[in-house]
């Protein structure tokens, strides 16, 4: 499995070495290590306090060296522990449907589709265009398993933002609307004078931050060219 620094990934305490902490990162080969400073803010009196072994617990990843990986407790934040425990339980359930249709060949089929990415990217792709899913588990199956998941209802990831948009010119009312009509992608909403929320959903937060990123970034890009004044809260 590749990491990058930002990664947030499931850790699982494998033992406290002095003011070390050393972790099993779940689904992967490598072991990573937290040091005190990054356990939690502030001074920390008795490391146990936040970390003892065989606790599941999530991190950030801080640096990678080969096969050492250095990792923050103290870094995660709430919005990104619940998105990482949302993945974790779509990723359960993947699991059990793989599991009513493969049986015993369950682990060595996960095997082969983590080796193009993690699981759920893997089958969601699948679902688009199923051949990949067809080498691994064969048609037969393929077919069973992305029937089960297309009846799926899965949570659709929700992100909101706050903008305001003014312009001096006279009919700033009007031109301010007709801006805001020539978005297509997302929701937007009159909050009072001058302020607006946009709301997007998507597959997953990361893309629903990916979106919402461009969409506002054009937004931005076309205030301008219309002398209108935009900021984002």
């Amino acid at each position: 499995m590749e990491f990058e620094v930002g990664d947030i990934v499931l850790c699982t305490v494998d033992k406290i070495a002095g003011t070390t902490v050393f972790v099993n990162i779940n689904g992967a080969t490598e072991q990573g290590y937290i040091s005190l400073s990054e356990i939690a803010p502030g001074r920390i009196r008795n490391i146990r306090d936040y970390v003892v072994p065989k606790k599941v617990i999530i991190c950030k990843i801080l640096k990678v060296s080969g096969r050492t990986i250095e990792l923050s407790l103290r870094r995660v934040t709430p919005k990104e522990q619940k998105t990482l425990r949302e993945k974790s339980k779509l990723e359960r359930s993947y699991k059990s449907i793989l599991k009513t249709i493969l049986n015993e060949k369950l682990e060595t089929a996960i095997q082969e589709m983590q080796k193009q990415g993690n699981l759920i990217d893997f089958l969601d792709n699948a679902k688009e265009d199923p051949k990949e899913l067809e080498k691994i588990v064969g048609k037969e199956n393929a077919q069973k398993i992305l029937t089960i998941l297309n009846a799926q209802k899965l949570k659709k990831a929700i992100l909101k933002k706050i903008f305001k948009l003014s312009t001096k010119k006279p009919n700033g009312i009007n031109l301010i609307k007709q801006f805001l009509l020539e978005v297509k992608q997302a929701q937007i909403k009159y909050i009072s004078a001058g302020k607006y929320s946009i709301k997007i959903e998507a597959d997953d937060i990361k893309k629903a931050d990916q979106k919402l990123k461009e969409i506002l970034e054009d937004l931005e890009k076309k205030a301008k060219k219309q002398d209108i004044e935009f900021s984002l809260k």
